[in-house]
């Protein structure tokens, strides 16, 4: 199913949603969580995703504490707002 919308100056748009996030090179700004306005993200501390054996977080410190993560990737709204304001690339998005 492809969904298309329409800007207010009429032209055509395809939301692509969050589909995953790379914990791994996430910096922990929140940066992407404070632009959300559906809160899909959720800061938490790095220990906890360290028992994921498919979790790398080389090149971190404990000044590095915190990571985020997708908590409702079902309520993103498909604005992209996250990817362009984080510094380190982490999310990946798909069409519907």
């Amino acid at each position: 199913m492809t969904m298309t919308g329409t800007t207010r100056g009429g032209t055509s748009w395809e939301p692509k949603f969050v589909d995953a996030l790379d914990a791994s090179t996430c910096l922990g700004c929140g940066r992407c969580f404070k632009v959300c306005p559906r809160n899909v993200f959720d800061l938490v501390d790095r220990d906890e995703l360290e028992a994921d054996e498919d979790f790398d977080d080389d090149g971190f410190d404990d000044d590095n504490a915190m990571v985020m993560t997708i908590a409702n990737k079902d309520d993103c709204i498909g604005c992209e707002a996250c990817a362009k304001v984080c510094p380190k690339d982490c999310h990946t998005h798909v069409a519907a």
